[in-house]
């Protein structure tokens, strides 16, 4: 994980919508493709540009991939973030 894929991840709007609906519960590509307007494929390419930064894993079940929010990548964001803040006061 670098910070430059998790924020190419994160600009674009579609994947963090997926992030969204991922947070709620895990689902299958074809789940997430139906929120959406796009072809499979599409869903797939942002799926694994995600999968790239570390945000989303994926488990198989049966002939289903079941994809799911991993937040480990953003707790490690936020900590560097946070540090890089230091004492605002």
């Amino acid at each position: 994980m670098s910070l430059h894929e998790v924020y190419k991840a994160l600009a674009d709007p579609t994947r963090r919508e997926i992030l969204s609906m991922l947070q709620k519960h895990s689902m299958p590509a074809g789940k997430i493709s139906a929120a959406f307007q796009l072809t499979g494929a599409t869903v797939s390419h942002h799926l694994s540009i995600l999968k790239q930064a570390g945000l989303v894993s994926e488990e198989r079940r049966g002939k289903q991939i079941i994809y799911q929010l991993d937040t480990s990548v953003l707790d490690e964001v936020l900590r560097w973030i946070i540090n890089l803040k230091g004492d605002a006061e």
